[in-house]
């Protein structure tokens, strides 16, 4: 049986993990009762993904880290994903892991010039999401929680923009079986108020208004459900 992996590649703050769970624990809690079948590779931490033919899907999570660094487990990663990609291994990358397919396809990812983005946000879905097997269920417009201060700033050649909003222009693309969501399906609310409190010296830094950016706070529930309608997508994209 092929495996559903979990890649990992950062943590949650040590101060809230004890009480809300790790990123992973957030993806399964999305992903609902198929959630336990998912396999933690921490990649962060120098774990070995395992070969591209024993795969039939893969989540990658967001991090505190960014890609410009070019950190070596980063690097490592972004080319497990070229083989994933060329073997048609279905992926879908949050925030840091959308960036990171992204610059492993070939697009451009630095700063973005306006600075962070952070809080619940109003996202809209382009033309293409109409007819696309992961999107094509979201409305026009749809609230998602997002924290990144990194963008992608071109998209790979023959990647399709599926959703954007004024800040953010590349909030979810599709490369063959590769999907990028630069918004986080798997944070609730309590999770995006929490996340937003341990990052206040950065935000008053960017000038972003933390008691503004907690009281926007919304459920999502439209960005959560793309966890559970991507692991729906395996059984089909694996086989075909």
């Amino acid at each position: 049986m092929q495996k559903k992996l979990i890649i990992r590649t950062g943590r949650v703050y040590a101060g809230l993990r004890g009480e809300l769970g790790d990123f992973d624990d957030w993806i399964r809690r999305e992903l609902g009762a198929d959630g336990d079948s998912w396999q933690v590779i921490d990649v962060q931490a120098g774990e070995a993904l395992p070969a591209v033919a024993e795969v039939a899907g893969a989540v990658i999570t967001g991090s505190a880290a960014m890609i410009s660094e070019r950190a070596p487990w980063s690097e490592a990663t972004a080319a497990w994903l070229r083989r994933a990609h060329a073997a048609n291994v279905p992926l879908l990358g949050i925030c840091f892991g959308h960036q990171l397919l992204a610059s492993a396809l070939g697009g451009e990812v630095d700063y973005h010039p306006q600075g962070p983005e952070a809080g619940t946000v109003t996202v809209h879905t382009t033309a293409a999401a109409a007819s696309d097997p992961l999107l094509s269920a979201l409305p026009a417009s749809f609230a998602a929680n997002v924290i990144h201060w990194q963008s992608v700033q071109r998209l790979p050649p023959g990647a399709v923009c599926l959703a954007h909003n004024a800040f953010e222009p590349h909030h979810a693309f599709r490369h063959g079986s590769a999907w990028g969501v630069q918004f986080h399906p798997e944070f609730n609310a309590e999770a995006m108020t929490r996340y937003l409190a341990q990052l206040a010296p950065l935000l008053d830094k960017a000038q972003l208004s933390l008691p503004a950016l907690q009281q926007n706070v919304a459920a999502t529930p439209h960005a959560a459900a793309l966890l559970q309608r991507f692991a729906a997508l395996l059984p089909a994209a694996a086989q075909g």
